[in-house]
């Protein structure tokens, strides 16, 4: 938002793309985190590499990255942005029954990658789900959430319960 205005919002209240053609380049970085819950036992089947579909968390890594690199495809007024990093980092809380997947996100642009960072964690969290469900049809995908960002006009952000 710039003052009180929305800027994804034409003057009669239409959805628009914001136009970013004016803004600097820049470092941006984005990094986002899904947790997954499920039972004890198919946590440690997903720790121990012994789910019935394969490596679950590679598969899931694998398709966090391809996911990021289509934001702007699934997002309607996301930017396509060129990329130049991006990773998923899986752990798994065995006793706790979790699963989380941790997204970084790079680019040298005018916009960041928030977006980014949060759909490659949100598809990786959704094939963990997919690669178990033969184990756990109860596996939930408990959130979603930004845990910091940097570059651009509103600098550095991180979330405080991070």
């Amino acid at each position: 938002m710039t003052g009180s205005r929305l800027t994804h919002l034409d003057e009669g209240g239409a959805a628009r793309m914001v136009d970013v053609g004016g803004k600097r380049p820049g470092e941006r970085r984005a990094r986002a985190r899904a947790r997954i819950r499920m039972s004890r036992e198919t946590a440690r089947a997903v720790a121990a590499g012994d789910a019935p579909k394969g490596d679950v968390l590679g598969t899931a890594r694998l398709a966090g990255i391809q996911a990021a690199k289509q934001t702007a495809g699934l997002i309607p007024l996301a930017h396509p942005l060129p990329l130049t990093f991006v990773d998923v980092e899986a752990s798994v809380d065995v006793a706790g029954g979790i699963v989380e997947l941790v997204a970084e996100a790079r680019t040298v642009g005018r916009t960041g990658v928030e977006l980014e960072a949060m759909t490659a964690c949100a598809v990786a969290a959704l094939t963990v789900y997919d690669m178990v469900k033969g184990l756990e049809r109860g596996v939930e995908v408990e959130s979603v959430a930004l845990l910091e960002k940097s570059g651009g006009r509103s600098g550095e952000w991180r979330r405080e319960d991070g």
